[in-house]
């Protein structure tokens, strides 16, 4: 499998609380962040989302969807929230949100493998590509997030 780490930036004029509101409620994503073709439950989770497991299709400008679970393994509301998947990707996710003069700052690791057979073999060429299409797709996300909370977008890489 090829691996990648990515690393995440979102700065929004928002609280917080409002901020975390959004970003915890996966199941939400698609109504606001254009890369989430569907979210769909397949479990609960217990307090604070943890144990819950969700499962993603994902799409971007590459002709191509991702389709992969990712199951709540810490929960530390507003502060942090972490995830492991499986499926075409496999691996971590982790949100951290600060607060400061500026509103919130969001910082997501993404460290995570990818099981799709012409993925992996064209890893060596295709790395740049894929690197840009997470960063697209973030992109989306960083300007949906503003919009669903009415706020500034401060800075997002």
């Amino acid at each position: 499998m090829a691996a990648y780490s990515f690393l995440t930036t979102w700065c929004v004029d928002a609280p917080i609380q409002d901020v975390w509101d959004v970003i915890s409620a996966s199941d939400r994503y698609p109504e606001w962040w254009k890369g989430v073709r569907r979210v769909e439950e397949l479990e609960p989770g217990g307090e604070h989302g943890i144990g819950a497991l969700n499962r993603f299709e994902w799409r971007s400008k590459l002709p191509y969807s991702l389709e992969f679970d990712m199951r709540v393994t810490r929960s530390e509301p507003p502060y942090v929230l972490e995830g492991r998947a499986a499926g075409e990707l496999v691996g971590v996710g982790i949100w951290r949100l600060y607060e400061g003069a500026a509103g919130t700052a969001l910082v997501y690791s993404w460290d995570v493998s990818t099981s799709r057979a012409w993925m992996n073999r064209l890893a060596w060429l295709g790395r740049p590509a894929f690197a840009w299409n997470h960063d697209y797709v973030m992109r989306q996300g960083a300007r949906g997030l503003a919009e669903r909370l009415n706020a500034k977008l401060v800075a997002h890489d």
